[in-house]
């Protein structure tokens, strides 16, 4: 889903954040991770984002039990955007994205 971004206070929160939120599983654990891309980083992170099928409905698999479950949050300059996916479609571009955020994450 593609929304504009509203205006924000910059004290309140940073402008540009990607979040990967993981539930589910066995145990049914949650863990998050988040990344506030620099400045002078900000167009690698845009190309992964951009890189992936935000709004593509099409064929999204059913959710499978003790499967994880993802939800993927990017908030840049210009967007809004989610999605969450089962565990058999994190694949392509998602499997980037999320790769990079958990290898960067700052929780």
């Amino acid at each position: 889903m593609r929304d504009v971004a509203p205006p924000s206070d910059p004290d309140e929160e940073p402008g540009f954040v990607i979040a990967v939120i993981r539930t589910g599983g066995l145990a049914g654990i949650r863990r998050r991770w988040h990344v506030v891309p620099q400045h002078d980083d900000e167009p690698r992170w845009i190309e992964l984002i951009d890189s992936c099928p935000w709004d593509d409905p099409a064929g999204t698999p059913e959710r499978e039990a003790d499967r994880y479950i993802w939800r993927i949050q990017a908030r840049t300059p210009a967007a809004r955007l989610e999605r969450e996916l089962p565990e058999s479609a994190l694949d392509g571009p998602w499997r980037q994205l999320v790769d990079a955020v958990r290898a960067s994450s700052t929780s």
